[in-house]
């Protein structure tokens, strides 16, 4: 051993026989050493034992330099873990799983992946506590096809069976968006404990099926699992994502006789649901009964009052926000303009956008030019947005240019809408929203050439456009329309409930709006095509099958159409029903003939 390395174990010999934190090694064997290296709380003595270690060839103990790598790696040291690794002469699982494990924890993706393909070059039989290590790193569409060959290893080894391996396997495939492959691992699983019920319920409710997500969360109370906080904050989450307020009313009541508390992330989750699912009252009182707030609480409240219209509500919540002590951050500001925009608050949402910077020393990004670009564009200020965009430092991203093409078909200006579609196409070609939305422009304008054009393009791209669905939640069951739908058990009673409908509206002095029916035929067929859009189904549908004075929620994954807003308006008025309408970007509550929205939108 060098001299220089013989005067350092020497000295750290002393230094180790005198620390205070760690008890001296008094007699050379593993475990002592094992011992000592569990006290150490700091670095400095984990490399004083190590030192010992080396000066004592205690180092070519398996155990003594698997435990010493683990230590190095719980803290967070990978040079030293690695360093150590790479020198031993001889590795068992524990070695490489420890290894493997560390560089996962850490988050060095690809130098997992590496090390773990050596340990499997080297002919050792991986097992279950390295493969959920793996497993872990393989998070995206570009690792599943290493999650796959994983996969094909798992049965090699025979580890199918193995409850926390096939939990890793599920989780992997949900991470990268493949729910069918998790779904057929977890089918698979003789024992599904909390936590893989867990992770397939959110995975389907992050990646767009909330209603399989509370249809599995009904399965697995039903197998005798009981919920814990973590996978109330999962449904809750799906209950907002659908809209489901029968469920969310249910989940809520849970909460209450399981006494669990109302904790940040629990009780953030329940004013987002309770928001999305159309009672933005609800919402208000679990943020009121909430003992602690961090900054995502705040801010989830002021959005809850933005989707629903109130934005004066989510002002009065800044001030109150600074006074508790907490001061915003880039979420908060979104929330605020994102509240301005949808209700008109021109100069108020300037004062916000103009204060982060120099008040709060928050940078806008590009959310916060959004917002700005839709606040000024809802208020018909093209030209000013249109400034503000030329002279944005941040890079335009698709949202960007889409609340500036929202914005000119609300105000019917071609121009800059051929400025913003022509940016939207360059940035998401594949896009259907973009081709349709200026598609529906120059349909307006009656200017079916260029509408043919946007088709015979979405065509050669191979572009398809989303359906739209309005959905409507009855005695805890969802029924889906489409437009013109007539699959519905009750589609005969519903056409004639619309009928009845059309004929007192008529009698109200309401005239169907055809520019809103983007084909080139004539009037009449225009407005029987009206009276099948989705939203008009639902709400018919929700009359018939509810008793009178109900609330009707209806949820649609578009936005809601000019006549389809005048409609409800009316059946509002007539019906005396209260219908609260949640489209694409935000809720509508209709009542005695008004809107929330106060008709900006």
């Amino acid at each position: 051993m060098p001299r220089l390395a013989i005067s350092y174990c020497e000295q750290s010999l002393r230094s180790f026989s005198v620390c205070s934190s760690i008890r001296p090694v008094e007699s050379l064997n593993p475990r002592s050493f094992i011992l000592a290296l569990v006290q150490c709380r700091h670095r400095n003595e984990i490399k004083r034992v190590h030192a010992y270690a080396i000066t004592t060839s205690m180092i070519r103990n398996l155990g003594v330099a698997n435990k010493l790598m683990y230590i190095y790696a719980d803290h967070k040291d990978l040079h030293n873990a690695s360093a150590l690794f790479s020198r031993m002469d001889h590795r068992d699982n524990v070695s490489w799983s420890v290894m493997v494990g560390g560089l996962a924890k850490t988050g060095d993706y690809l130098r997992c992946l590496e090390i773990f393909r050596e340990f499997v070059r080297s002919g050792a039989c991986a097992d279950n506590f390295t493969i959920p290590f793996v497993l872990r790193v393989c998070r995206d569409t570009e690792s599943v096809r290493m999650g796959l060959e994983i996969h094909h290893l798992v049965y090699k080894f025979g580890l199918q069976s193995d409850v926390f391996v096939a939990a890793a396997l599920v989780d992997m495939y949900v991470k990268c968006g493949f729910l069918e492959d998790a779904r057929k691992v977890f089918d698979k699983m003789r024992t599904k404990d909390l936590v893989s019920w867990t992770v397939m319920i959110a995975g389907y409710a992050e990646c767009g099926n909330p209603g399989e997500a509370l249809v599995l969360f009904d399965r697995m109370q039903e197998s005798g699992i009981v919920p814990d906080k973590v996978m109330m904050v999962t449904v809750a989450f799906a209950c907002a994502k659908l809209g489901a307020m029968h469920k969310a009313k249910i989940v809520h009541e849970y909460i209450g006789r399981r006494n669990f508390s109302l904790n940040v992330i629990l009780g953030t989750a329940m004013i987002d649901m309770y928001a999305k699912c159309g009672s933005v009252d609800a919402a208000r009182e679990i943020f009121d009964r909430m003992n602690e707030k961090n900054v995502i609480t705040w801010s989830s409240m002021m959005s809850a009052y933005g989707i629903h219209g109130h934005g004066r509500k989510a002002i009065e919540l800044f001030p109150q926000m600074l006074e508790s002590g907490i001061r915003p951050n880039r979420i908060t500001f979104v929330s605020i303009l994102y509240a301005c925009s949808h209700a008109g608050l021109i100069d108020e949402g300037r004062r916000f956008f103009y204060s982060m910077w120099r008040e709060y020393l928050v940078e806008p990004d590009v959310k916060h030019y959004t917002c700005m670009i839709d606040l000024l564009g809802r208020a018909g200020r093209l030209d000013e947005a249109i400034e503000l965009i030329e002279n944005t430092p941040v890079e335009k991203d698709e949202g960007f240019w889409g609340a500036f093409l929202g914005a000119c078909r609300i105000h019917g200006n071609i121009q800059f809408a051929e400025k913003a579609a022509k940016a939207l196409l360059e940035l998401c070609p594949r896009n259907a929203g973009y081709y349709v939305l200026l598609s529906n422009i120059y349909a307006k304008f009656s200017r079916w050439e260029d509408v043919a054009k946007m088709r015979e393009l979405m065509t050669s791209m191979r572009v398809k456009k989303t359906p739209g669905w309005s959905w409507i939640e009855i005695n805890n069951e969802i029924h889906q329309f489409r437009v013109g739908d007539k699959n519905h058990p009750r589609s005969k009673e519903i056409y004639e409930m619309l009928k009845v409908l059309s004929e007192k509206l008529e009698l109200a002095g309401y005239v169907p709006d055809t520019n809103f029916v983007l084909h080139d035929v004539d009037e009449e067929l225009k407005a029987a095509y009206l009276y099948t859009h989705s939203e008009k189904l639902a709400t018919a549908y929700g009359l018939l099958a509810t008793p009178e004075g109900t609330t009707i929620r209806i949820i649609k994954n578009l936005r809601v159409c000019g006549d389809c807003h005048t409609f409800m308006k009316l059946i509002s008025a007539i019906t005396q029903r209260e219908i609260v309408f949640r489209d694409a970007n935000r809720f509508h509550h209709f009542k005695e003939g008004s809107c929330s929205c106060g008709d900006y939108w």
